[in-house]
């Protein structure tokens, strides 16, 4: 009888839908076996009292990208996977960021060439989408599909890199044709616009003005926008960092109707409330993120939706720039509102703190909390069940959390290179202490063994819902008729 590799012994086997006691056997970087009293192996794990889940998935990071304001994240490939794989994370999907006039086969091109160099865990990216010139919407788009990038991201707001309602519709088409999943970063771009320049006019520069600047309405009226764009060819979606309530109404409205909308949030968002954005001397910038904070009311709206399916997924939006000139503070203590980097650090918290607050507040059961930090990542974005499930034949991707240690939040116990947490001092109960990445163990007793370049590149397949049988009505095939569907 062959030995397995690994045999991690004695723990609670956690899936989207179950909990159960049960050993892992690994070999060859796969799991070939879950269940009792398994075959020995080379090296073997007491999993005893703690919990054994599938390595986390992270869809929406941003990684060595610059940003549409021409600052530059403070994180690489090496130190974002690094980070990634100390908070339990094993796969990360960043964006592969077309600025306006930039060739998108090269964009990614380069892009993959920094992951393939640094990254010590798998990975793959989604693309962002500023051109529809017919090189990007009928050569680049459909090839790198092809290729296994089969998601890509648009905005509504940004004047670097929004796309108008006509624009939006004709990148839909190509969803819809090639079967690719459009993520939608949906704000209103003239409401904020318009709110910006009458505040900053009347003097009113400090950061915390951000969050009036950015009004939950300009998320909804968006939110609607988007979805009713993604219904004229009836072509699925997924709203992005969804921070309001009056978008969650308007996004399981949509559900209820049977339309494929599918949604995300983000830790910040559980987590954190607007009013952190006033705190002095400049500091209220490090919680500047867009959408920005909302308050207590929006955030248990946002529990809430996990919990009844309104929103998929938990992702951390970790938008890593540093607290000075060269990432959030361009123009120093001078900085307005307006100018300050959007976006705030998280990509090792996000886990331990949606266990924590989810899990340990009653707010979540273990199988949600896989299902929205692991599975259904891998689910929406195709690459399931190769990621996010502990089944024969899945890479062996498995993060070991004990439930029940402690640990403060802090600059100095994190590994990203942001030089700041807006978690600072929180204390999270539940944190993972062995993570193992395709059969090999990279984290152990807080110690990392794992190379840059060591991370693979995974070809996405079909996303979820562009598998699913979604209604389409006689008007919206017609149009896809029309337009070559």
């Amino acid at each position: 009888m062959s030995i397995n590799d690994l045999v991690i012994r004695g723990g609670r086997v956690v899936s989207d839908t179950d909990v159960f006691e049960a050993d892992v056997a690994v070999s060859d970087g796969r799991i070939v076996a879950v269940g009792p009293n398994l075959p020995a192996g080379k090296r073997e794990i007491d999993a005893s009292g703690q919990l054994v889940m599938p390595g986390g998935v992270d869809t929406h990071c941003h990684v060595e990208q610059l940003s549409g304001m021409g600052r530059m994240s403070a994180d690489d490939w090496y130190s974002a996977s690094v980070s990634a794989a100390f908070g339990g994370t094993t796969t990360i999907v960043p964006f592969a960021a077309q600025h306006k006039g930039a060739d998108l086969r090269q964009v990614a091109d380069d892009y993959a060439a920094l992951a393939a160099a640094k990254s010590v865990i798998d990975y793959s990216y989604h693309l962002i989408v500023t051109g529809t010139d017919s090189k990007t919407l009928e050569q680049d788009l459909p090839q790198l599909i092809k290729e296994g990038i089969t998601s890509f991201k648009i905005y509504m707001t940004y004047e670097q890199l929004k796309l108008d309602d006509y624009q939006i519709l004709d990148v839909l088409s190509v969803a819809a044709r090639e079967q690719a999943l459009v993520m939608v970063h949906a704000e209103n771009n003239d409401v904020i616009r318009w709110i910006s320049e009458k505040l900053l006019s009347s003097g009113h520069v400090a950061p915390h003005f951000h969050g009036v600047s950015h009004s939950h309405l300009a998320e909804s009226e968006a939110t609607n926008r988007a979805i009713a764009l993604s219904r004229v060819l009836d072509v699925p979606i997924l709203i992005v960092h969804v921070s309001a309530q009056d978008a969650l109404t308007t996004i399981a409205a949509a559900r209820r109707r049977g339309a494929p909308i599918y949604a995300e949030t983000c830790p910040h968002y559980l987590t954190l409330t607007g009013d952190k954005m006033e705190k002095p001397d400049m500091e209220g910038a490090k919680y500047c993120c867009s959408p920005p904070l909302r308050d207590g009311q929006a955030q248990e709206a946002l529990w809430s939706a996990l919990s009844d399916g309104v929103l998929q997924v938990v992702s951390s939006d970790h938008a890593p720039y540093t607290f000075d000139a060269k990432g959030k503070l361009p123009h120093g203590d001078k900085t307005t509102f307006a100018k300050v980097a959007n976006g705030v650090p998280g990509i090792e918290a996000r886990l331990p703190l949606l266990f924590s607050e989810g899990v340990g507040k009653g707010r979540l059961s273990l199988p949600e909390f896989v299902a929205l930090g692991i599975t259904n990542h891998a689910r929406l974005y195709g690459m399931y069940p190769r990621k996010g499930v502990i089944a024969e034949g899945s890479d062996a991707d498995i993060a070991i959390w004990n439930p029940d240690v402690e640990v403060v939040l802090s600059t100095d116990m994190l590994h990203d290179r942001v030089g700041y947490t807006p978690y600072e001092g929180m204390v999270v109960k539940g944190w993972p202490q062995t993570v193992i990445s395709a059969g090999d163990i990279i984290i152990e007793n807080g110690t990392m063994y794992a190379q840059a370049g060591r991370g693979r590149f995974i070809a996405r397949g079909t996303p979820g819902p562009c598998t699913e049988e979604c209604a389409v009505s006689e008007q919206a095939q017609f149009l896809r008729t029309i337009t070559k569907i």
